[in-house]
């Protein structure tokens, strides 16, 4: 079981910058991939980005290329994502989610979900 509780979400203005976090509980974090996925009002949910167990692969989205990163430490249970140049249409609830699987893209390929933190760009 693996519970996690994402974090530093906020309102900003474009071309700002945010770093989320994602804290999981458990002993065996490190085991999963984890992604980020973000879901705007009215819009189904969508791929972010995904880091495999160690932090050595990664996968972006193309809208999000070269201004978003993902990181982790497996030693603090944490999975970050670095967010430069954001846009309005980069606003959502940005969710962090775990999987067995390698850099999964599709969602149902994760097993555990955090509840979700806010992040709105103004123009």
């Amino acid at each position: 079981q693996v519970r996690l509780v994402e974090s530093g979400g906020g309102l900003v203005q474009a071309g700002d910058s945010l770093r989320l976090s994602c804290a999981a509980s458990g002993r065996t974090f490190s085991s999963y991939a984890m992604g980020w996925f973000r879901q705007a009002p009215g819009k189904e949910r969508e791929f972010v980005v995904t880091i495999n167990w160690s932090g050595s692969s990664t996968d972006y989205a193309e809208s999000v290329k070269g201004r978003f990163t993902i990181s982790r430490d497996n030693a603090k249970n944490t999975v970050y994502l670095r967010m430069n140049s954001l846009k309005p249409e980069d606003t959502a609830v940005y969710y962090c989610a775990a999987s067995k699987l390698l850099l999964p893209r599709d969602q149902r390929g994760y097993e555990y979900w955090g509840q979700g933190t806010q992040v709105t760009v103004s123009s």
